[in-house]
């Protein structure tokens, strides 16, 4: 059965899933799998629970070889296919096939997530927006966004993640997106990157593959060198920037303060405004979001917002509402103490920016909770020791480390194996009165500290 054919097939059945424990009447189920999983296991079962179809890859279920001469055998009903997760791919590119919109990709090393839910929220003033939901940014989460879309949707904004080279590549084939945005590149997933050259050039792929469309769209942030340095000649581009001092084509922002929360300008390009008759104005806007660090992702919205016509009045108002709600960027006030909880990623570079942004606010007493950073390889030592080095330039005392690889670098500060340590350390001492920024992996499960605080 041909993608074309399969998808005729979801035409009349345009429900898909993946979990056999959820098979909608009529829906077809695609069997894949995982290091712990198999789906082609479960694929009978999701046919008797109401699936009208399964998808699987494994030519030894016994199923397989009964009457197809029956259309509603269970053989006549499993469909086999070479591989199930690129049929799930090819399947979903080619629902999205069936929308003329503009679809843009996000993604970055930091900052994805913040600029998808806040390009999201500011393009929603003005357009049916398709955006992708919680963290569903890889090679099974991307293709579950793309089988939303409808007909009602005016435009999709796609982020995606990355952990290997390649990645990005794969999801651009998968969404084919007509605009791009690459929020940075930094030190992060370097087990499976093996360097910041490989991030960088993963990252890039994005914009491989806007160049090789042709036609398409990059937003730029255009103070960052390395998204410079590999930006193709062939695509369009609107930058942003906080330091562009010609501001000719570049929309332009800066940070004013985050007293807890982030209050930045920000003003259209010269060129925006001459095509309109416009004097330059500059519109100070106060947000929910806490982190300086959130200017650029806050930039990247409004560059957006003006290329698709969103008015700055409603482009402002956009950026006034939005609260973060994911554990990324979020100010938490309790009974005792204010909460700055970022315990959803933590990298090199994400922790150092929380940092800088927590001992940049004028407020005391200080507290820091950090989790342990994953997935850095041979690096990990290095940028644990590197991080408790400026920890101790910080003039934060009251500092707890939660993991092994803390375990393993030399600092002065008070040591937890897990986060239940923590919360015991808590339950007898009553942190109170106190700023605490709470930063970590989502392993660290960090996120179950702020109720007790």
């Amino acid at each position: 059965m041909t993608i074309k054919q399969l998808y005729q097939l979801y035409r009349e059945h345009p429900c898909i899933t993946t979990d056999s424990r959820d098979c909608p009447k009529g829906s077809i189920f695609i069997a894949l799998k995982g290091d712990k999983f198999d789906g082609n296991k479960f694929a009978v079962d999701a046919l008797q629970r109401g699936c009208a179809y399964a998808v699987v890859d494994d030519p030894a279920i016994p199923e397989l070889s009964g009457d197809k001469g029956d259309p509603e055998s269970v053989a006549s009903r499993l469909i086999l296919v070479s591989d199930t997760l690129q049929t799930y791919k090819d399947l979903a590119r080619e629902h999205r096939r069936q929308f003329d919109i503009p679809v843009i990709a996000i993604t970055g090393t930091n900052g994805k997530t913040t600029t998808k839910e806040l390009v999201a929220a500011v393009l929603s003033k003005n357009y049916n927006v398709l955006f992708t939901q919680g963290n569903f940014n890889n090679d099974v989460g991307v293709p579950k966004t793309l089988f939303r879309l409808t007909a009602e949707h005016d435009i999709a904004v796609i982020e995606m993640g990355a952990s290997h080279p390649g990645d990005i590549r794969t999801l651009a084939e998968t969404a084919e997106p007509t605009c791009g945005i690459i929020t940075n590149v930094g030190r992060a997933h370097l087990s499976g990157f093996g360097s910041l050259k490989n991030v960088l050039k993963t990252k890039g792929e994005l914009y491989d593959y806007l160049a090789k469309r042709g036609e398409s769209l990059v937003f730029l942030n255009a103070d960052n060198e390395k998204l410079l340095d590999i930006l193709p000649d062939n695509v369009w581009v609107a930058p942003y920037s906080q330091y562009c001092e010609n501001t000719d084509g570049c929309t332009v922002g800066e940070f004013l303060s985050c007293n807890p929360y982030v209050l930045f300008r920000w003003r259209e390009s010269d060129s925006n405004l001459e095509e309109r008759g416009k004097k330059p104005v500059w519109y100070d806007v106060q947000t929910q979001l806490i982190g300086m660090y959130n200017v650029d992702n806050l930039l990247a919205a409004i560059a957006v917002g003006l290329n698709f016509a969103v008015s700055p009045a409603d482009i402002n108002a956009a950026l006034t509402e939005y609260k973060p709600s994911n554990n990324r960027s979020q100010l938490t006030i309790t009974e005792s103490n204010h909460l700055i909880v970022d315990a959803y990623n933590a990298n090199p570079t994400s922790m150092r920016a929380a940092l800088t942004n927590f001992i940049l606010m004028d407020v005391q007493p200080k507290m820091v909770i950090l989790g342990q950073m994953g997935e850095l390889g041979k690096s990990s030592e290095r940028e644990h020791q590197k991080l408790v080095d400026e920890l101790q330039k910080s003039g934060i005392d009251d500092v707890w480390l939660v993991g092994s690889e803390f375990a393993a670098v030399n600092h002065p500060y008070r040591l937890f194996a897990d986060v239940d340590e923590v919360k015991a350390a808590i339950a007898a001492e009553q942190p109170r009165n106190r700023y605490i920024l709470i930063k970590g992996s989502n392993s660290n499960r960090l996120y179950e500290l702020p109720p007790l605080l």
